[in-house]
């Protein structure tokens, strides 16, 4: 039962890289924005902040198909990256852990933003008047007060990258060694007559995965809780 086979390693392997690169990429990026929702006012906020939930509401398989349409070979994006850098996404690793990212990027923003929003704005205004840039406020006292928010974020979205298949599997489809993660392997699978143990094999380590995920960013976002409330 537990007798793993070097094709299941490696997409085990694969969908840990692939969850890796996704979640340390993306992470930054919603750092930005949920700094951005939490602190200013702007003119099409709401806009914005639909369009970053958007694939937690599409079909996973919409927002392949368009990473295809944008990031393929032929894609206005995709095109323009290949000539001129020489990245390639479709059918690569690097395109899973595009797609990946996309459709965890809302489950990180949600808990850094609030995490944010719940600094006091007293202690920010405190440093400022103290000389410190708002990058340097930024740095030395929002971030370190949202940390816990910033990592129950990565930690959920990781999960949710880790288990990602129907963006995936259209934008990249499901080939052995290259695209073919847990989730795309299982589904591999269960289409062949004697795979059943072998997929039964990866929904369990799937299951345990998602399991310590969830457990750790519930940890985290106890620690933020308790931070916030003095304790």
């Amino acid at each position: 039962m537990f007798d793993i086979s070097p094709t299941e390693w490696t997409a085990i392997l694969l969908s840990l890289r692939v969850a890796t690169v996704a979640t340390l990429v993306a992470t930054p990026i919603a750092v930005a924005v949920a700094w951005l929702l939490a602190r200013r006012e702007f003119w099409g906020k709401a806009l914005l902040d639909a369009a970053i939930h958007l694939p937690l509401v599409l079909p996973p398989v919409v927002t392949g198909y368009l990473l295809l349409l944008t990031f393929g070979r032929r894609g206005a994006v995709g095109a323009w990256l290949a000539e001129h850098l020489g990245l390639v996404f479709a059918f690569r690793w690097t395109g899973a852990a595009l797609a990946c990212g996309i459709m965890s990027f809302p489950l990180l923003v949600r808990p850094i933003r609030l995490s944010i929003e719940a600094v006091d704005r007293r202690l920010e205004q405190a440093a400022a008047t103290l000389g410190a840039a708002p990058w340097q406020v930024f740095l030395t006292v929002t971030l370190p007060l949202a940390l816990s928010g910033v990592l129950a974020g990565m930690v959920l979205g990781f999960a949710k990258a880790l288990g990602e298949f129907g963006a995936t599997i259209t934008f990249v489809s499901n080939i052995p060694g290259e695209t073919q993660t847990i989730s795309s392997a299982i589904y591999a699978l269960i289409q062949t007559p004697d795979g059943d143990a072998a997929a039964m094999r990866l929904v369990v380590i799937s299951v345990l995965l998602a399991m310590a995920a969830l457990i750790a960013s519930e940890w985290f976002a106890r620690r933020a809780t308790l931070r916030l409330h003095g304790n």
